[in-house]
């Protein structure tokens, strides 16, 4: 979760301050996640595995939310596209896990109804009515990272899958680029931060998750992502000097709280 947030926090860093264009930024992002993925693949000797790994499904889902999200970005203000992100996510993964069976039980849903609230309490104040275009946008980029979370739930080799995954959606990630052809721009602030978002944040941070996912049900895994929010509003603070408010230390506690309530309860 706090790769999660590092990216939301490198995406701020690049987007809003017009370091870059999101096309640019979301190619440049993709391509160097998948070049860190498939160098750590090399120097482990199983290079030769990763095409077993992974799918061109997946790796649609990955280009569609990077994107996705990248685009909203420039015109919804950080409170809506949260709201809008992860409420996609958590709805598209419950249903997800709902379709396959799973049973939440009657504690995990009051965790997911404290750790919701306390989200919303943290982001509804300061939240905006939505750009129509931006919020459309923001809620493909949600049903798309909770249909790669689902998938990913399947995944044995969770290092290998998602180098996979990277590098099936550069050439997607390629073509792209020319929707926002004429608008390009870049920075080298801007593409330093892509690069972190891409190699550390996405590429790294994406095999963890898909990890964790094998020990987390799709409820669970919707769930424990509401932390990223409280988790980025804390970054935001050290790095980026934003005021720390009582509304942040009571919407952390309610949120990380219903989280806890929520994955200690009895698995499915």
């Amino acid at each position: 979760m706090v790769a999660f947030a590092a990216n939301s926090l490198l995406c701020r860093g690049a987007l809003a301050a017009g370091s870059i264009d999101a096309y640019s930024f979301t190619a440049i992002r993709v391509a160097s996640g998948a070049f860190t993925l498939g160098l750590i693949a090399l120097l482990s000797g199983r290079h030769s595995e990763v095409r077993d790994h992974g799918s061109w499904e997946s790796a649609a889902a990955l280009l569609g939310y990077a994107l996705a999200f990248s685009v909203a970005y420039l015109t919804l203000d950080a409170g809506t596209g949260a709201l809008i992100l992860f409420g996609s996510v958590q709805v598209t993964m419950i249903l997800g896990g709902l379709l396959r069976g799973e049973q939440p039980p009657p504690r995990r849903w009051l965790g997911l109804a404290l750790a919701g609230g306390g989200l919303v309490y943290l982001l509804l104040p300061g939240a905006s009515a939505p750009d129509p275009f931006g919020g459309v946008m923001m809620l493909g980029a949600g049903v798309s990272w909770g249909v790669y979370s689902l998938r990913g739930r399947e995944a044995p080799r969770p290092l290998l899958a998602t180098a996979r995954n990277f590098g099936l959606a550069l050439p997607m990630a390629v073509v792209a680029l020319l929707l926002g052809w004429g608008a390009y721009h870049a920075e080298f602030k801007g593409v330093l931060l892509a690069v972190l978002s891409g190699g550390v944040a996405s590429g790294l941070g994406y095999s963890l998750w898909y990890r964790a996912l094998r020990g987390l049900t799709a409820t669970s895994a919707a769930i424990v992502q509401l932390s990223v929010p409280v988790i980025a509003a804390i970054g935001g603070i050290l790095l980026f000097q934003e005021i720390a408010t009582m509304r942040l230390l009571i919407a952390g506690i309610v949120t990380l709280g219903g989280i806890a309530i929520a994955v200690t309860a009895k698995r499915d």
